[in-house]
């Protein structure tokens, strides 16, 4: 049967420390994940609940946005994914009982897991100016509230409107057409923190900001250059399709500063021999330096140019621009400034580069591990440019592949939640509705920070996330965030947002992906687009935790109707009732989406367009594929000091922590730790075991510290240290960004280590 909440937080300041491991999943993942979803769901209900997940009768998983392919297998999840719909389809509850006996300065005392584990939100609940604790309100008083202030504010921009990648097309589509219709495109989302980079960099050179490969490319590629990602923790379903490229011949390269078990070897746990033995992925270990990534490329790009016959210049010639300039650029490209900034061994390079040359099918996948510095965008590109001069862009078995986070992240932007959108977009928004759609640009998450910091917004509504917990400079933000007249959060479950709170607050519970939603017309669905642009139907199959939870659609239109009145000419109320409305609309505003509603009644829903991808059609500035030629950058840190990382534990997805173990890097029973190489530790006089202070510097001269972390000698790069995000979070100066996409620089900030 399910067990109760922890009463108390657990101690996280004696973590116990092991040998890394060096494979992925097998027993052990499976051991974990019943045990897990027994705690949350009991065992009957966990039967119930993971036999639908990312099935094509089922919901989709509320983790990272993984396809799935057309065959799917009994179990279609992974032991991240398991935790993520057991903290949902959990059986606790947080009533207005419990809000009653913990007062605000109580909530905001306790960590992450602490507040994540107490369970489902049953009601409404508002927090009146001055008062000390949430109190039950009902939803027609929670709309009053949301109205009042909205409406009392000077100016549309004046309100921000947040949106977590967990939102459903439906839903999302209302929120930004409710937030246009208020007067503003302040949508800032949780992209603008993680792959706004890809696509900034992506939008540039191929004209569109999506990844151009499906699974089956993935299956078909003779080499697959995984930059700056763990798979094992963040994207586990994704060491299936590795192991099957592998079996098909691929190569593997892995470029990160981290040895991780999941790309080291993957223990299938769908089959009885590779539980046992397992599959060896990497043919190749690059062990970089944090941020050394584009002069990696830039290198390589200089050498398969050099090389006579290696370009396909029948490609350059018909479908790109800009080579010259590239190539100008990368002949510049140094042998010692290169293995300075990489910190790669020369030999290691060139057999990259034998790689390289060897493939006729290539694809590079990344994550946060390249979008999250300065010079994030041009390093993008590079990796573009080196798919570009061997023609990998537009063929079977080739292209880009950012590896996206949360579930419908991708769908989000696809649905318009973005602050800088196209004018063909609010075009179309307005013709469909009547409307007239703000012009100006509005505030990414970073602006919105700084607005309510400076006072220029009040009012932050937040659909789903964690905006506190996941957002940089943690002291400004919440300084920021307790300046605003009101803060609303629609969740399922309790995080740090509830308790870093405006004038006012309210949280608004609402419907999980693992719970029926049945509206005026009928048992609704919802659909989302995973990372490679499927579109796909999600039917959740469980009683709703609370008979006083709201959908997001739902929520969205009665808000609007509160907000807008009989001013609005929308359906809100239609949209309400019926969510094929909402895709009819769409139908007509969104490229891509013709005929929606039948379409994603298919079983296996339906592929959207990809112009570079399907016919080697470029919409860019230039009608082609744009090399780049950025100057080459990589972090300077000066001695005594370490270039820190900020990552995910294996018990974590994004800032939801489930555990306080990190299973495949072996530590358990915390996460206040920092990983350091030993030869750096020795250098620095950190013995391991030992407690030190971590500090931030910038040229701001503003001292962040983070206190308290136990010393890990572990076996990253040199020069580089590790440690978990969000308590990490606070040494991310909000204004150390990346160029052109403005996204937190979390994986390049200077430390310094002082005794705690």
């Amino acid at each position: 049967m399910a067990t109760k909440p922890p009463t108390g937080d657990p101690v996280q300041d004696a973590p116990q420390v092991t040998p890394p491991k060096h494979a992925a999943a097998g027993l052990p993942a499976i051991g974990h994940t019943l045990r897990i979803a027994q705690q949350q769901m009991g065992l009957a209900r966990t039967a119930r609940t993971l036999l639908k997940v990312n099935q094509k009768n089922g919901f989709d998983c509320p983790g990272c946005a993984w396809p799935e392919g057309d065959e799917r297998h009994t179990a279609e999840f992974c032991e991240n994914g398991a935790k993520a719909v057991a903290e949902e389809a959990t059986l606790r509850r947080v009533t207005p009982d419990f809000f009653a006996e913990h007062p605000l300065a109580d909530l905001a005392g306790r960590s992450g897991y602490w507040l994540g584990q107490q369970g489902r939100i049953t009601e409404p609940m508002y927090l009146p100016e001055g008062a000390d604790r949430y109190e039950a309100v009902s939803w027609e008083r929670a709309f009053e509230v949301i109205a009042e202030e909205l409406r009392a504010l000077g100016s549309p921009d004046e309100a921000l409107f947040y949106t977590s990648g967990r939102t459903s097309n439906e839903a999302a589509f209302l929120f930004q057409l409710f937030a246009r219709e208020f007067g503003t495109n302040n949508l800032p989302d949780c992209s603008n923190m993680c792959h706004e980079s890809s696509g900034s960099a992506l939008n540039e050179t191929i004209g569109i900001g999506k990844g151009s490969v499906s699974l089956e490319d993935l299956h078909q590629a003779d080499l697959i250059i995984v930059a700056g990602q763990n798979p094992g923790t963040n994207h586990p379903r994704m060491l299936s399709a590795l192991e099957k490229a592998k079996s098909a011949g691929a190569r593997i390269i892995s470029v990160n500063p981290l040895p991780e078990a999941g790309t080291e070897r993957f223990k299938n746990p769908q089959n009885p021999l590779g539980m046992l033995k397992g599959t060896a992925l990497t043919d190749l270990f690059l062990q970089i330096r944090i941020g050394g990534d584009q002069a990696l490329f830039r290198l390589l790009n200089k050498l398969v140019i050099e090389t006579e016959g290696a370009t396909d210049e029948a490609f350059i010639r018909e479908h790109t621009h800009g080579y010259e300039e590239l190539a100008a650029a990368a002949k510049k490209a140094d042998w010692a400034e290169t293995l300075t900034a990489t910190g790669l061994p020369r030999a290691e390079i060139e057999r990259a580069l034998d790689m390289i040359l060897a493939s006729e099918r290539t694809i590079v996948c990344w994550a946060m591990g390249l979008t999250q510095h300065k010079h994030s965008v041009a390093t993008i590109r590079e990796v573009v440019n080196l798919l570009l001069l061997r023609g990998n862009i537009g063929r079977p078995g080739a292209g880009v592949c950012p590896v996206r986070g949360h579930s419908n992240v991708q769908g989000d932007r696809t649905m318009g939640i973005f602050e800088r959108p196209a004018p063909a977009f609010l075009d179309a928004l307005d013709g469909e509705f009547g409307i007239t759609s703000p012009r100006g640009h509005g505030y990414d998450v970073v602006r919105s920070i700084e607005a309510l910091r400076d006072g220029e917004a009040k009012v932050l509504f937040a659909m789903g996330g964690n905006f506190v917990g996941a957002t940089p400079d943690t002291d400004v933000t919440e300084a920021a965030i307790r300046r605003a007249s009101l803060t609303v959060h629609v969740s399922t479950k309790l995080n740090r947002s509830h308790a870093v709170t405006g004038r006012r607050a309210l949280i608004l519970p609402t419907l999980g992906r693992t719970d029926k939603d049945v509206q005026a017309s009928g048992k609704q669905f919802v659909t989302v687009e995973d990372s490679m642009g499927m579109v796909h139907a999600s039917r959740g199959n469980l009683a709703p935790a609370s008979p006083h939870l709201l959908s997001e659609p739902a929520i969205v239109a009665r808000m609007a109707r509160a907000v807008l009145g009989d001013a609005s000419r929308t359906p809100w109320e239609e949209f309400e009732k019926d969510y094929a409305a909402i895709r009819d609309r769409i139908s007509r505003v969104v490229p891509g989406f013709e005929d929606f509603n039948a379409r994603a009644a298919r079983p296996e829903g339906f592929r959207l367009p990809h112009a570079p991808r399907d016919e080697r059609r470029f919409p860019t500035k230039t009608g082609k594929a744009n090399f780049t030629a950025a100057p080459v950058e990589y972090p300077k840190v000066p001695e005594g000091r370490l270039l820190l990382q900020t990552l995910r534990s294996h018990d974590q997805y994004n800032t939801t922590i489930y555990g306080l173990d990190d299973r495949y890097r072996g530590i358990t029973g915390g996460r206040r730790v920092v990983m350091v190489n030993p030869e750096d530790a020795a250098e620095l006089g950190l013995a391991d075991g030992s407690y030190t202070d971590l500090v931030g510097e910038w040229n701001d001269g503003v001292e962040r510290r983070a206190p308290g972390f136990r010393v890990v000698h572990y076996p990253t790069a040199r020069g580089c240290a590790a440690a978990y995000y969000p308590e990490t979070n606070v040494l991310v100066p909000l204004d150390s960004t990346a160029d052109v996409s403005n996204t937190p620089a979390s994986k390049s900030v200077v430390v310094r280590f002082e005794p705690a």
